[in-house]
């Protein structure tokens, strides 16, 4: 992330490494394997890796695969295409799993000193002792099992003999505490469900909350880096340092998370919209997830100097989704080559163009980034215009094509409407024009003004394509509300899907390569449904922006 003093992190981290309480920075990003990242976890690993990378520090990849119900292979391998594409190289490579092993011995140290015990309750009679907010819990009557019990029945445990859910291993903490975190939170549970990493080898496996500070006492974790719901969580994260006798003592740090307008930020109900079917995959543009802002056509680029920008607060907050669609502006404004394209097209026969006749005219491919050059682009006797740019009975103010006015065509010449065609039904299929062939772009002519330009695609070299335009996929907040239907505020009209023409020279585009379509937008070729004999182009986002940084 940027040196800036809005990241409280870096602050701590300097004033840690000055006073020598730490010798060498060691981060780490910890993704539970059941869902593919979004824009929210590309924040942590920014910060995580920019802040071991700028104090020479190093960060471990680490999979939280304590859950074997809901992980999946799948997602290891997606997770780690996310984290190189965002420009990361992890020093370590783990997984939770790794350290089976040291945790159940940790759980049975406990044990032996008095610290855990096995509960015969239910989840949710568990869940009623617990307590609430503003009444102390209640402790369980399997609370003061001896410590050889609690051994034998955890060893039973973990040699399969009892079921899911007869039994739980939890910490003897404080059942009054006022935080609820702490009244005896359970550490293992019973899941006879093959693990991705470890196969069929454990029967019982440990919770997250347990597991993490171990994990990160073991790697050497000097910074733990997590998100704000987890604050209530660090006096079990110390508890569990403390009384597991680890050699190395991490410290925690919560940041708050990032909320975007319109946005779904839990993997949960991403998940949900995958499977049923409101979008095409984990990887459908309308996604949040770094895999569909990717295909969508947005940059690394783009995403961490939006991160720059916004900061790292103590506090969360809800960020406009035009501020990272002003990012990916400004990110392609340079990089991206300007062509024309007609996504609703209306033929124009220029009745008094030569017939049979092409000629080539120059074109800028950026006007902003001359070393981009210009391209040659095909100019004949009937083009086509986009539908919208057409009126045959035009409002006040209305300065583009109508009966008996004239524009300009970019880079081309003048015309002027003569005559409309229509079917049997009174649609208009093509117009007639005239054109002035003194009015060639770049002539100097200069005897009369017009009030329009627009954009064209000459028709007998065109290039058939698709264009998917892309709307908000939620239409207002209320999903963060878990109370909420969340599904009932998902956009029908987040997806358009258009058929119109390129210029003959992106017939041979490669995916992911991007472009600015004059007036229409930014445009990405989508990696997932373009071929050789199907132009997929996927809007990345309009070019005006209401967003003031």
């Amino acid at each position: 992330m940027e040196n800036t003093s809005s990241n409280f992190i870096r602050n701590i981290i300097i004033s840690d490494l000055e006073s020598g309480k730490t010798k060498e920075v060691i981060t780490r990003f910890p993704p539970e394997p059941n869902g593919y990242l979004h824009i929210g976890h590309a924040k942590s690993i920014i910060l995580n890796f920019g802040l071991a990378d700028e104090f020479h520090g190093r960060t471990n990849l680490r999979f939280d695969d304590t859950n074997p119900l809901k992980e999946d292979a799948e997602y290891v391998t997606a997770i780690q295409e996310d984290v190189k594409w965002l420009g990361y190289e992890w020093d370590g490579l783990f997984f939770a799993s790794d350290y089976f092993d040291t945790m159940y011995e940790k759980a049975v140290l406990l044990i032996q000193k008095g610290l855990a015990y096995v509960d015969d309750l239910s989840a949710d009679e568990i869940r009623t002792y617990r307590g609430t907010l503003t009444e102390p819990g209640k402790e369980s009557p399997y609370r003061n099992r001896s410590v050889e019990e609690n051994f034998a029945l955890f060893e039973a445990m973990k040699n399969g003999k009892f079921q899911d859910g007869e039994k739980v291993l939890r910490a003897k903490v404080d059942m009054a505490s006022p935080n609820i975190n702490l009244r005896d939170p359970v550490i293992y549970r019973i899941a006879h469900v093959p693990h991705h990493n470890t196969g069929d080898k454990w029967c019982i496996y440990p919770m997250y909350t347990f597991a993490h500070p171990l994990e990160d006492a073991i790697e050497g974790v000097t910074h733990s880096i997590c998100t704000l719901e987890f604050e209530d969580q660090r006096p079990f994260y110390d508890w569990v340092i403390a009384n597991c006798e680890m050699p190395n003592v991490p410290r925690q740090y919560e940041f708050g998370r990032l909320n975007l307008t319109h946005t779904v930020m839990s993997k949960r109900k991403l998940k949900q919209l995958v499977d049923e079917g409101y979008v095409d995959g984990w990887d459908d543009p309308r996604m949040p997830t770094i895999s569909g802002l990717r295909r969508r056509g947005y940059t690394p680029e783009a995403i961490i100097a939006f991160f720059k920008e916004i900061g790292v607060s103590k506090t969360s907050g809800v960020v406009d989704s035009a501020m990272l669609e002003h990012f990916i502006r400004e990110d392609l404004k340079m990089k991206a080559p300007r062509s024309m394209a007609v996504i609703d097209p209306l033929k124009v026969v220029i009745i008094n163009y030569p017939k049979d006749q092409i000629e080539m005219l120059e074109a800028d491919n950026n006007p902003e980034n001359e070393k981009m050059g210009i391209r040659q682009i095909p100019f004949g006797r009937e083009i086509y215009i986009e539908r919208e740019d057409f009126m045959e009975e035009p409002p006040k103010k209305y300065h583009r094509l109508y009966p008996g006015n004239e524009v300009r065509l970019r880079h081309a010449y003048f015309i002027k409407c003569e005559e409309i065609i229509k079917d049997e039904n009174g649609k208009i299929i093509e117009i007639h024009c005239t054109y002035d062939p003194e009015t060639k772009s770049g002539s100097g002519f200069n005897a009369r003004k017009v009030k329009a330009t627009l954009h064209w695609v000459e028709a007998s070299q065109a290039v058939l394509a698709e264009f998917h335009l892309y709307n908000p996929l939620i239409l207002d907040d209320e999903e963060e509300n878990e109370d909420s239907h969340f599904l009932d505020h998902v956009n029908p009209e987040a997806l358009t899907i258009k058929h119109g023409f390129v210029e003959e020279n992106l017939k041979q585009v490669k995916p992911q390569e991007k472009f600015q379509f004059l007036r229409h937008g930014y445009f990405n070729v989508d990696p997932k449904h373009h071929s050789e004999n199907r132009l997929v182009f996927n809007r990345i986002v309009s070019l005006k922006s209401s967003f003031k940084l």
